[in-house]
């Protein structure tokens, strides 16, 4: 059996994948949401002191491609040169993503090696040609099983996912031999039960295999909006087998072989949960045909729902990020659907509970927490910010807290997934940090001039500065923004050094921050809501 990813960490790089996106039309909230986690994934996994890889892209070709192209009297490739360089680079720009590679299926780095990959499978008997006729939704570009299908109100058959009648084609295709691969698929998924998160979409796969698989059309031959078949150039190459090669081509495969082999394969793979059966049964089937190693993760997250608001059509492309963060800002984008959506599970946004939460969460708990200890120090240091003298269980606690709150979040988010989890970690050491200094109350001990009430002032507030430095790390890789800016308020950039080089798992050791350093009060972390748009 192949080596997985997760058995090779150690000496690779971390590697992590979102899907590469059909550009069929601009980029949505389900898109952003996924993109925004692998982002989150990989800056965590940065601030580790890891060597990280993070890729996206873009699906180019495809029957769906061509008639989008086609309604909008444009070549394919046109089609999605405009949508690509208006739409989904600005889009990740905007939303500070930092990806390494964003790959686009139609570049030559990635063609001529998806046919050299196809062509060794022939070559390796792998590959045969056949025929076949069956129900093929255009917008999944699969081929459905009858019993996959719903049935409208009329009779028709839609596929369940896009809720449109499937079409009934019969053409001449090239096979791959998948379904010489169920057993073999079955003993790896034994073998290695987190590869397929979450637990439900393990089940759902490992159900579908048992049932028996049937060998993979490869080929197209009534279109020629793809890649050509490289033996037989009257077909194009099966578009989901094009993309999923994606994530060995854009990592120096049959081209950088140091890189490749540093790399590939991916540590963990996100996709929505639509187009799992494609990550954890057709791509390590191929690796496994192909003799290369599997994947260490394929994590499938929910549906993203939008539901309640006039601003919203039935469906997620009635908002567009942009939307969003023009009114709550970038980070509080970045922060909100993994906070309030349980990474796997499908997830509802209102506009209300995002409101609810901004207010409550970031500007009340976290954003009132960072104005409110610079201010003091401000007033009763003058911004330099004293020295901790006088420390005691209250202290200690925090302390505890903040070591608690690294630990848990370095494993929720980096090990985990867990965002959410990781996040509310953070968030209660934040809500503990406010019932200190509530508990304290430092405005009344700043009015006792003896030199142990004074000590007891400067104890509280290095106490809370600390407490925010640590807090400033650990949300880094989710608000950069925001973190920038406290972490430049608490006087931290040029004591310790740039933000991003300090490692999440050291973040909990204590009293990094010297004493001394100018504390300023920024702008505030999370303005105040205007009232929200109405169209």
């Amino acid at each position: 059996m192949a080596a997985t990813g997760s058995e090779k960490q150690g000496t690779k790089t971390y590697y992590v994948s979102t899907p590469i996106y059909y550009v069929n039309d601009a980029p949505h909230l389900g898109h952003a949401y996924t993109t925004v986690a692998g982002d989150v994934l990989t800056r965590w996994h940065r601030q580790r002191g890891e060597k990280v890889w993070y890729l996206t892209g873009t699906d180019e070709h495809g029957q769906k491609i061509m008639r989008t192209a086609e309604a909008n009297n444009v070549t394919p490739q046109a089609w999605c040169d405009k949508l690509v360089e208006e739409a989904w680079k600005p889009l990740w720009e905007h939303l500070n993503i930092a990806n390494d590679d964003f790959i686009r299926t139609t570049e030559k780095r990635h063609t001529d090696r998806v046919q050299e990959f196809v062509q060794d499978l022939y070559d390796k008997d792998e590959i045969y040609k056949g025929g076949y006729e069956g129900p093929y939704c255009v917008g999944c570009e699969e081929y459905k099983l009858p019993g996959d299908l719903i049935e409208a109100e009329d009779g028709t058959k839609l596929c369940p996912i896009h809720k449109k009648p499937v079409e009934i084609l019969k053409e001449e295709n090239y096979f791959f031999k998948l379904s010489a691969y169920g057993p073999k698929l079955l003993e790896f998924y034994e073998a290695n039960p987190g590869f397929i998160q979450p637990e439900s979409a393990r089940n759902e796969v490992v159900n579908f295999v048992k049932q028996g698989l049937q060998d993979l059309s490869i080929s197209r031959s009534t279109f020629d909006w793809g890649v050509p078949v490289p033996w037989d150039d009257k077909h194009v190459i099966y578009v989901w087998v094009d993309a999923l090669l994606n994530y060995a081509t854009a990592v120096g495969y049959g081209a950088d072989e140091e890189k490749f082999a540093s790399t590939f394969p991916a540590n963990v793979h996100l996709v929505g949960k639509d187009i799992l059966r494609f990550h954890a049964v057709i791509w390590p089937a191929m690796l496994l045909a192909q003799g290369l190693p599997v994947p260490g993760k394929v994590a499938a997250n929910g549906w993203l729902m939008v539901g309640g608001e006039k601003m919203s059509k039935s469906n997620l492309t009635g908002i567009k990020p942009q939307d969003l963060t023009s009114h709550f800002g970038v980070d509080a984008y970045r922060w909100y659907f993994l906070r309030a959506i349980a990474f796997g599970a499908d997830g509802s946004f209102s506009w209300e509970d995002f409101s609810a939460r901004y207010t409550s969460e970031l500007a009340n708990d976290y954003g009132n927490l960072a104005s409110r200890v610079a201010a003091m120090v401000g007033k009763y240091y003058a911004g330099a910010l004293p020295g901790a003298t006088a420390a005691g269980d209250a202290e200690q606690a925090v302390q505890d807290g903040l070591a608690k709150a690294v630990a848990s979040a370095d494993r929720l988010i980096g090990e985990e997934l867990d965002f959410q989890a990781g996040i509310l970690a953070i968030f209660d050491f934040v809500k503990q940090v406010n019932g200190y200094i509530t508990t304290e109350e430092p405005w009344k001990v700043a009015k006792d001039t003896s030199e142990a009430g004074q000590a007891r002032l400067a104890t509280i507030l290095y106490t809370a500065a600390e407490a925010l430095r640590g807090v400033a790390v650990l949300l880094n890789p989710i608000m950069p923004e925001t973190s920038q800016a406290l972490w430049e308020s608490l006087g931290a950039e040029p004591a310790l050094g740039p933000l991003p080089t300090q490692q999440v798992q050291d973040a909990g050791t204590w009293g990094q921050l010297p004493a001394g350093a100018t504390v300023t009060k920024g702008a505030v972390l999370f303005p105040r809501l205007e009232e929200k748009p109405t169209a």
